[in-house]
């Protein structure tokens, strides 16, 4: 496929810039909105079955939610930001490399963190401040999720590839369908089979896996270039630019979770002072910060739909050339 074919098959090539951002920001809004509601059911589910001690436990790893979007936004920005940019100089051989070793790196570096959390579990959620009384729960619920966290990563990186190659509404599905499906079997799992947080837990994993198949679906069938078995072998030359350009996003993540860490330290430390305990002001703490978040993901899912936009101008100023 040459440049002009692969330009015709990617909007970012020859749409305007107002209809692009209509098309790219809406399906992001969307998938944001929905998986901003989904955390807010979850913490219901589980608060109306387990307690304060049950959103306690999910705000006491919620650092590990975090790392993983650090690791996706590393691979799924940084590769999509050099897919674009292969892609407008007309270089689909190295494009292609760029979505191959993004998506086998997010599995890799999925899979790392997934058997550190399992063989350093205890002393980790202690490190993140879980009080005694929480600890069982929180090492029920990341036992289960641990498992899902290459899925995860693989899902929120490959949707950044997605929308790179011009399918923001596909990758729009994508979270979606694993969100719902998330919604759907928590009551189930929850009240139904009376899992408890084991429930919750793998009511989460069973959408990311749903999730994941449907990014692997269409990566399969990539439009822009033709993503082959060696495209998946990383290459230094091409997962350091990678990183380069992902480096950013991810940091700020880093900073997130360490932020959260310190809150729930601090959380921990002055409930015990106070009449209220140590697990209460965990849980309060959990569930206004995932209100809170709904407005901020709006505002994220507009600016990553924005994100597309910058390729456009080196696109259809080389194709004018």
């Amino acid at each position: 496929m040459d440049k002009t074919e692969s330009l015709a098959l990617n909007p970012l090539g020859f749409e305007a810039v107002g209809k692009l951002l209509q098309k790219f920001a809406i399906p992001s809004i969307v998938s944001m909105l929905v998986g901003a509601l989904y955390n807010i059911v979850d913490q219901f589910f589980i608060g109306q079955k387990i307690g304060e001690l049950g959103n306690a436990a999910t705000n006491i790893t919620f650092p590990l939610s975090t790392a993983c979007v650090a690791i996706a936004l590393l691979f799924g920005i940084g590769g999509a930001a050099a897919f674009n940019l292969a892609t407008g100089e007309g270089d689909n051989e190295r494009a292609a490399y760029y979505v191959g070793n993004a998506t086998t790196m997010s599995l890799i570096f999925g899979s790392i963190l997934s058997i550190t959390t399992l063989l350093l579990l205890t002393p980790m959620l202690k490190f993140f401040g879980s009080p005694d009384d929480v600890l069982s729960h929180a090492i029920t619920y990341t036992k289960i999720t641990l498992f899902g966290f290459p899925f995860l990563i693989f899902t929120i990186s490959g949707g950044h590839l997605i929308r790179a190659d011009g399918s923001p509404k596909y990758a729009m599905i994508c979270n979606l369908s694993g969100a719902i499906i998330n919604i759907i079997l928590d009551p189930i799992l929850i009240f139904g089979l009376n899992m408890d947080m084991a429930g919750a837990a793998l009511a989460t994993v069973i959408g990311q896996i749903f999730s994941s198949l449907l990014v692997m679906r269409y990566l399969y069938n990539f439009k822009t270039v033709q993503i082959i078995k060696q495209h998946l072998f990383p290459k230094f030359q091409y997962t350091g630019r990678i990183v380069s350009l992902g480096a950013g996003p991810a940091s700020n993540q880093v900073a997130m979770m360490i932020v959260q860490i310190i809150m729930n330290k601090s959380l921990v430390f002055y409930g015990a002072l106070s009449i209220y305990g140590e697990s209460i002001p965990l849980a309060s703490s959990g569930i206004i910060n995932k209100v809170a978040m709904v407005s901020f993901l709006l505002l994220l899912a507009f600016l990553k739909g924005c994100n597309r936009l910058p390729a456009l101008t080196m696109e259809q100023g080389n194709s004018a050339v």
